[in-house]
């Protein structure tokens, strides 16, 4: 609910401001503008290419559209459309992928999304964008209409923790630091966060060691420098993240300390496909996603300090 509220709040301020889905509007939430301004609201169909060349088309005319659909199906089937139609020239589309990483539980591979951020930093111009808790989506969400250019955003289909308060600003790039500690740096993004968190209260509490937990909030772009300093702060660091270990922000993080000594433990997808489940927790569990092995990766790392 948290990026539909935002959304029409935003709309109801800016006319220029468009909403596009294809066929999933209740699950994306894109229904609050079709239900509020119903002139503004575009239904596409089945047809995820056809909607992301529309609104690169509507970029041109100088509206906002806000492109919504599964993140499996905007970032796979209209990657075409996203390259050469939005990415390439820059155009100001806002890709709103929903039900990403296993939040679709109970729809299995086919609906699941491991390698979406992988696809979208990729891109040229791309900006890259995964909030952490429905504070941060608003936050997001307000930035994107603003901002000129090219934006993906990952969103969690279920509810997830409240993690930042309502003193959070969005800054573009910047890594936000949610506990300090000193032995291990653990980097998370999405609902890893509160994972990263849950592991850092079990480390304190069972073997006295305390976690630096920092939200990647923008996965692309990303302050180099920032990280650097924060992974310098501890010598060891954790990468936590509902996508595949390969291209994500994991990926990110370890191209940026690619010229330091610095040890890094990856806990992600182990390049497998998703599946069917009871529940999203289900998922996590079984792919390795939790808070036991983000610790029992965090004692690995101290221990190649």
């Amino acid at each position: 609910m948290a990026y539909g509220d935002k959304l029409l709040e935003l709309a109801g301020d800016n006319k220029d401001i468009v909403a596009l889905d294809a066929d999933l509007c209740n699950s994306t939430m894109s229904c609050v503008i079709e239900q509020n301004f119903p002139d503004r609201f575009f239904e596409m169909s089945i047809a995820e290419q056809n909607m992301v060349a529309t609104a690169a088309g509507m970029a041109l005319k100088g509206k906002i559209p806000f492109v919504n659909t599964f993140a499996v199906f905007l970032t796979g089937r209209a990657f075409d459309q996203i390259r050469q139609s939005v990415a390439y020239p820059g155009l100001n589309v806002k890709l709103c992928g929903s039900s990403a990483g296993f939040s679709d539980f109970g729809d299995g591979a086919t609906h699941q999304t491991v390698e979406d951020i992988a696809l979208m930093r990729a891109l040229p111009n791309m900006t890259v964008l995964c909030p952490a808790d429905e504070i941060e989506t608003k936050a997001m969400v307000a930035f994107m209409a603003q901002y000129k250019g090219p934006v993906y955003l990952r969103l969690d289909r279920n509810d997830t923790p409240i993690i930042l308060d309502d003193s959070y600003k969005f800054e573009l790039g910047k890594p936000t630091v949610i506990t300090e500690g000193s032995d291990v740096t653990i980097f998370a993004t999405g609902r890893m966060v509160s994972v990263a968190l849950k592991a850092a209260e079990s480390l304190k509490a069972n073997d006295g060691i305390t976690a630096k937990v920092v939200n990647i909030g923008t996965i692309k772009p990303l302050d180099t420098k920032m990280v650097q300093e924060l992974a310098k702060s501890t010598g060891a660091v954790v990468t936590v993240e509902e996508h595949n270990v390969y291209g994500g922000m994991g990926s990110a993080i370890a191209e940026s300390l690619m010229t330091s000594k610095i040890p890094i433990v990856p806990v992600g997808v182990a390049d497998r496909f998703g599946q069917s489940a009871m529940t999203v927790e289900d998922l996590l569990v079984e792919y390795g996603l939790t808070d036991d092995a983000v610790a029992k990766a965090a004692r690995e790392v101290i221990s190649y300090k």
